[in-house]
């Protein structure tokens, strides 16, 4: 099992794709596991070799004791890529993932070609709403708020129409380390990254869902307005948009990096 040995944790990491092409990372949401990025691998490993990884406290990465932070689980990428020897790749993000990718973007700009930022911001919801989502956890573990994750999710007609797909995505988000998800739920609670997005000075794509509640289309906007030369993409999804909308997901993500 590929487990990077870092200071203060080991990440689990998947390569996938011919060695010889440009590396992707790509960095999960909150709640997920490098698995859902399943619905890129066929289409993205034609161009990239992909390097999926868990985020610190998820999948099969260890749970460090919490609270975590955005910095944190930023340079764990960065670390990541020194011990593989990595010097500059592609990086995509979703949600936390995105988050990660704003970090990074502006704080680690040598290790990064492209920046694609999807379903994300520089700032999510209030101290008040997160809190309560962790003492939801804290009571009754990822079960508690598993339902209301997968309806801002996914669609009413995406989860009606692919009963399978979303018992899959709830499984993912019901299998998730609760220890884990609170420490990085209080990572996005104490997140403010309006200040640094004039920093990145990468190319860059942001992608959002018409229909994310999560992290609505405005707050894509606001990124690209903020974010020097960055474009602007949004798919009809709610906020897991590389699965609800995965055929116009890839197009446009391989677009921009391919161009």
């Amino acid at each position: 099992m590929p487990l990077a040995k870092l200071p203060d944790v080991q990440i689990y990491y998947e390569w996938t794709g011919a060695e010889h092409l440009p590396v992707l990372v790509l960095s999960n949401s909150l709640g997920t596991n490098l698995h859902m990025w399943d619905f890129q691998v066929q289409e993205f490993t034609k161009h990239f070799r992909l390097l999926r990884y868990d985020t610190r406290g998820h999948g099969q990465s260890s749970v460090t004791p919490g609270p975590y932070t955005i910095e944190q689980l930023s340079w764990d990428v960065v670390r990541l890529l020194d011990l593989l020897q990595l010097d500059r790749v592609h990086f995509c993000g979703l949600s936390m993932g995105g988050m990660t990718g704003i970090f990074l973007g502006a704080n680690a700009p040598s290790r990064f070609h492209k920046l694609v930022l999807c379903d994300t911001a520089a700032k999510i919801g209030t101290a008040e709403v997160w809190n309560a989502r962790i003492q939801a956890v804290q009571s009754g573990g990822v079960k508690a708020v598993a339902g209301a994750v997968i309806e801002r999710w996914l669609t009413t007609g995406f989860r009606s129409s692919h009963p399978a797909e979303t018992q899959a995505v709830l499984a993912m988000l019901e299998a998730a380390n609760p220890q884990g998800y609170i420490a990085c739920c209080a990572a996005v609670r104490d997140m403010d990254q309006r200040q640094i997005l004039g920093n990145i000075r990468m190319p860059c794509l942001v992608l959002t869902g018409t229909h994310d509640p999560v992290t609505p289309p405005a707050e894509a906007r606001f990124l690209t307005e903020s974010i020097p030369g960055a474009r602007y993409a949004e798919v009809s999804a709610a906020h897991l948009s590389n699965l609800e909308a995965r055929d116009d997901f890839n197009r446009l993500v391989l677009h921009f990096l391919l161009a």
